[in-house]
């Protein structure tokens, strides 16, 4: 019985260490390969504040700058799912309304359009003196899984195109693929510097500063392949 599990310990022994010869025997290159390409974003989120104030003696409500917001949204065509409250600034605001009369509520909103096109419009349908700040709070594309998928694609053509020409130069070819690394995962949005720090207290500043194009995104993969040398 010792004998028989001797044996077999041996064998075992023997067949990792061919094993491990044969892996270190395999001849391979590693090389990167990336693919990049820029979109335009066709979903951008607005923060649109609110805030009520006195006209002489009258106060603009929250609930009426509010009514105007949505109702110059359904103007533009705009579904109003796409408007959503982003917080609401002060706790039990009929009690503060009612300890103090010149307290001033304000609402900040989250806006998503497909473009720059229709803010002008809608904002220029709400009282000037009711938007507190407009900023960009951030932007993406409807359809970054695709596209990503796509920076993937290009990525590994190119790590293959790159260990061909390199190959090709001393006569060999490249053959299986032993691994691959994806070493770039998503891609970070940021708002761009344009719009960053955007604070509209007045819409003839606010017409002025959407005008700009927007920036696009760059969609980005990088990987590490090795492939087999034959």
């Amino acid at each position: 019985m010792k004998r028989g599990l001797l044996f077999i310990l041996g064998i075992f022994l023997l067949i990792s260490a061919q094993a491990q010869t044969a892996e270190k025997s395999v001849k391979k290159i590693d090389v990167w390969g990336s693919g990049e390409i820029e979109i335009t974003p066709d979903e951008i989120y607005f923060s649109i504040s609110i805030r009520e104030y006195k006209n002489k003696n009258t106060k603009v409500t929250l609930e009426a700058l509010e009514d105007q917001l949505k109702k110059a949204i359904r103007n533009a065509g705009i579904p109003l799912e796409n408007l959503t409250i982003a917080n609401i600034y002060g706790f039990n605001l009929e009690r503060k309304k009612r300890q103090n009369p010149e307290f001033m509520a304000r609402k900040q909103f989250l806006l998503k359009l497909a473009s720059l096109e229709k803010i002008n419009d809608i904002l220029s349908q709400v009282e000037d003196e009711g938007i507190e700040s407009v900023t960009i709070s951030s932007y993406t594309h409807s359809k970054m899984d695709e596209y990503r998928k796509q920076v993937r694609i290009m990525a590994m053509k190119a790590a293959k195109e790159k260990a061909d020409y390199m190959l090709g130069a001393i006569g060999a070819t490249s053959n299986a693929v032993l691994t691959v690394e994806e070493v770039n995962q998503g891609t970070p949005y940021y708002a761009p510097a344009a719009y960053a720090n955007l604070a509209i207290k007045a819409m003839d500043t606010a017409v002025e500063a959407a005008t700009p194009e927007f920036r696009k995104i760059k969609v980005r993969a990088e990987v590490r392949v090795s492939f087999s040398i034959q």
